[in-house]
């Protein structure tokens, strides 16, 4: 239900007149409130005007001048509304306008699964299957263990990957376009966040090599060896769990749980990832802030980070051999 409290922060609204004119007025609405952003935008300029932009149906590349237009009444309600609900009500943009962008690609969202973020979007393009006949030694393995990688290239074919911790099922469906000759499994403990990750499959059209599996992690899956085992795991502390902004703990909140230290599920996964992958597999995980935790609880199966543009290098890279080992 939409509050209709804090009125006085809409009283001039009859002045508002243009897109312009809103975008100015959200930009100070977010400020004044406190908004939190890091859902759809990282400031609030380029998430107000995505909102006004959604609101009256015109195109995200709209050019300049269409924030001259003159609006009508219903209009205004109508951004008057999705302010409200933004603003007072601390909705997501995404479950207003109820899609996520990944660069290009448009994915179905709504209150059933996280909003789609990942630094996945920059490094699955730089996933490659080393070509027959070149010489192994380079892409994952750098000559200075210190090093970030800055391209996964793989001593084998990818002709089976894993998403683990689907979702929205955004990363399975660009492993999808990236991998189009690879049969990919999309795993996810919750049923609700399936169900929107079948939308996106069916939206895509990749329905064809993308197969769905309510499960923890690998236990409900049938057992089959990965190329590439990829997941974006809840890996937040629970305490920071507890302590979200509005925007994030509208989201579902077991896919930001990782437990007391955020490595429960990493843990696991990495434990079944040993009987899961090809002899030339990767295990490629989206850690946040847990760099120090991976490195110091992981070391014996040496870890890789990859370099992200910008320069938070978050996403840890394991290999098969090494996993082994253990």
């Amino acid at each position: 239900m939409t509050t209709r409290g804090n009125s006085d922060a809409f009283a001039g609204r009859d002045q508002l007149r243009t897109p312009g004119d809103w975008l100015e007025f959200a930009e100070e609405l977010y400020e004044n409130h406190h908004v939190a952003l890091g859902q759809v935008a990282t400031n609030a300029h380029d998430e107000a005007l995505y909102l006004i932009l959604r609101a009256l149906d015109l195109p995200l590349d709209s050019e300049p001048d269409v924030l001259a237009l003159k609006l009508t009444a219903t209009q205004r309600r109508k951004l008057e509304e999705t302010f409200r609900r933004r603003v007072f009500d601390r909705v997501p943009a995404a479950y207003l306008t109820r899609e996520a962008w990944l660069g290009e690609h448009r994915f179905y969202v709504d209150e059933r699964v996280i909003i789609p973020r990942s630094y996945f979007l920059e490094i699955i393009p730089r996933i490659s299957a080393r070509r027959a006949g070149t010489k192994a030694g380079g892409g994952a393995k750098p000559d200075k263990a210190s090093e970030p990688l800055v391209d996964v290239v793989i001593d084998g074919p990818v002709q089976r990957v894993a998403d683990v911790c689907t979702g929205s099922g955004c990363l399975a469906i660009l492993l999808a376009h990236r991998f189009p000759q690879a049969k990919v499994d999309a795993v996810d403990l919750s049923a609700e966040a399936l169900s929107v990750a079948r939308i996106n499959v069916d939206q895509h059209r990749v329905a064809s090599h993308v197969a769905l599996y309510e499960s923890d992690v690998f236990d409900a899956v049938p057992p089959v060896r990965y190329d590439v085992i990829l997941s974006n795991p809840p890996y937040e502390p629970s305490m920071l769990v507890d302590a979200q902004e509005p925007e994030f703990a509208a989201e579902p909140r077991m896919a930001h749980d990782g437990g007391a230290d955020g490595l429960v599920i990493i843990r696991k996964l990495l434990r079944q990832a040993k009987d899961r992958l090809t002899p030339h597999g990767i295990v490629v995980i989206e850690v946040g802030g847990l760099h120090e935790e991976i490195n110091r609880e992981f070391a014996s199966l040496k870890p890789r980070w990859i370099a992200t543009e910008d320069e938070s290098n978050c996403v840890v890279l394991f290999e098969a051999r090494n996993l082994a080992r253990k």
